[in-house]
């Protein structure tokens, strides 16, 4: 990096390797300030640098130079407002998540800059730092990653905007980012999940009297009760005996779950299918559990991945990886493709009819009307002449 000094070492002009522009800084009222002079003459910057410091020297005279915000003072005023302000609308996790994603990768980045510094080229910067391979794993963040490491960012910066700290948010957009693609999440299809508990069912009567029926017993039922309630794994996990009674619908005269669900979305009530009702009898049985009693205490997802490999369900034709969503995936699809309201599916769900048709009815063809698509126009006759 190349400097010089001006004014007897009282600013400092310098240029990056990687730039064309000179820089300048200077050291007052106990921290540095810095500006580009957007040139690359060198007797232009310093002509900039001479102006740009007695204005700055005029400015603390005068008692209207202000200390400028840091990102670090944005973000803990952030933890301090999000924590109190979500409780109990947010997932303690999900805010845990955030503060994550400041200690570990944006703090270290943007935390010393002030607040004016972070614009739309210092955020493409820290992207391009995250793809790095890591030195020890040489592993590079998903795609996914990298979105919520910008919502984290993206809040921190609304938050000091609410407090007057800075005047506008910068882009966040990624920028060469090609036009998303209509894509579906991986699911089972009728014949695939059929497979898959056929595949459990006789893995359990195989097990019978071994040591490892029990977690055989207790991964089938986890399978079709997940596929019949639509709840999210982390849903799931947290689900207690209590939050389950089994009651006979009025509408469809069916015995079904009415299931009290705590998880992503906080608090809501979920019905399910009916075949839902004998792998919890089942679980109710072996167990023998008490109300406050996990009803999967166990974590099934490496059991669930090796039946995944063993029935080749690892992915779906389009290369979309499978888990344990992908029973709540499969949920709503059959659901839909039974013709169901997609607005009550997504009540039921505790998600939106717009999430429901980006990634789950794109691709489903009952959703298509065959009678609206293929309507023919009528062909007019030539009108009779009256004079004839």
């Amino acid at each position: 990096m190349t400097s010089h000094s001006v004014l007897g070492d009282k600013v400092r002009i310098y240029r990056r390797i990687n730039s064309s522009s000179w820089q300048c800084s200077t050291y007052l009222e106990g921290r540095e300030w810095r500006v580009s002079t957007k040139t690359d003459s060198l007797a232009l910057a310093k002509e900039f640098a001479e102006d740009w410091y007695l204005e700055l020297r005029g400015k603390s005279r005068a008692g209207q130079l202000k200390m400028e915000r840091t990102f670090a003072d944005a973000a803990k005023q952030f933890v301090t407002e999000y924590v109190p302000l979500t409780n109990g609308e947010r997932n303690p996790k999900y805010v845990k998540d955030h503060e994550a994603r400041l200690d570990n990768h944006l703090l270290p980045f943007f935390g010393a800059m002030g607040l004016s510094g972070v614009t739309a080229g210092k955020v493409q910067e820290f992207r391009v730092m995250r793809l790095q391979p890591h030195p020890e794993t040489g592993k590079v963040p998903t795609r996914s990653t990298l979105h919520h490491e910008t919502v984290t960012l993206r809040q921190v910066m609304k938050t000091a905007l609410r407090h007057g700290w800075i005047s506008h948010l910068p882009d966040f957009s990624a920028p060469y980012k090609a036009s998303g693609k209509v894509s579906h999440r991986a699911w089972f299809s009728p014949e695939e999940y059929k497979k898959l508990y056929t595949y459990t069912r006789e893995r359990t009567k195989s097990a019978k009297g071994l040591p490892w029926e029990y977690p055989l017993e207790q991964m089938h039922d986890y399978i079709l009760f997940m596929a019949n309630t639509g709840l999210r794994p982390d849903e799931a996990n947290r689900l207690e005996y209590r939050d389950v009674t089994i009651e006979n619908d009025e509408d469809s005269a069916e015995r079904i779950l009415l299931i009290e669900v705590r998880g992503k979305r906080g608090f809501g009530y979920c019905k399910s299918t009916t075949g839902a009702v004998h792998p919890f009898e089942r679980l109710v049985k072996r167990n023998n559990p008490k109300p406050t009693d996990l009803v999967f205490p166990q974590d099934h997802k490496k059991q669930f991945n090796r039946v995944l490999a063993d029935c080749d369900f690892k992915f779906d034709r389009e290369g979309n990886r499978r888990s344990a969503y992908s029973l709540r995936h499969t949920y709503i699809c059959l659901r839909l493709l039974e013709g169901a309201d997609i607005y009550q599916i997504a009540k039921n769900c505790r998600t939106s009819v717009e999430m429901i048709e980006k990634h789950y009815a794109v691709h489903l063809k009952n959703t298509l009307d065959a009678k609206a698509i293929n309507v023919r126009r009528r062909v007019k006759t030539a009108a009779v002449s009256l004079a004839e």
